[in-house]
């Protein structure tokens, strides 16, 4: 992770350097406001990631002598079925939609978003997956 926070910390002074010639040049706010915010973002993540390295044991993507394969090994628990993404989906799709056609129809969402979200949490503290 050290390898990922230096990298965001030097995109974060190019971003920083690019703002200020940007800013300076072409007198453009809405530009340079987002080169800023670029800056802020990737000085977050790369203090995050810096901060982060320094508590966890040194992964194999730091060490210059690792292999591939000395970095295989479980990454995760990932849900092997779940509805509950599909209802955040169609739940996200009627709110942007009611953007489009009418704020009316965000009465409607989001009951569905709010079931999808209830589900998603507590997927594993009822039903079949509760010893999961």
């Amino acid at each position: 992770m050290k390898i990922q926070g230096k990298l965001f910390m030097w995109l974060s002074v190019f971003f920083l350097i690019v703002a200020i010639a940007y800013g300076m040049w072409s007198k453009e706010p809405a530009g340079t406001t987002a080169l800023f915010l670029a800056f802020g973002l990737s000085i977050m993540i790369g203090f995050y990631l810096g901060f982060t390295a320094r508590r966890v044991d040194v992964g194999a993507q730091d060490n210059k002598e690792a292999d591939v394969a000395d970095d295989a090994g479980e990454l995760g628990f990932f849900s092997p079925h779940s509805w509950q993404p599909l209802a955040l989906g169609i739940g996200g799709a009627l709110a942007f939609l009611g953007v489009a056609v009418g704020w009316w129809l965000l009465y409607f969402s989001l009951p569905v978003i709010l079931i999808g979200l209830w589900g998603w949490v507590f997927e594993y503290y009822r039903g079949e997956n509760r010893t999961q």
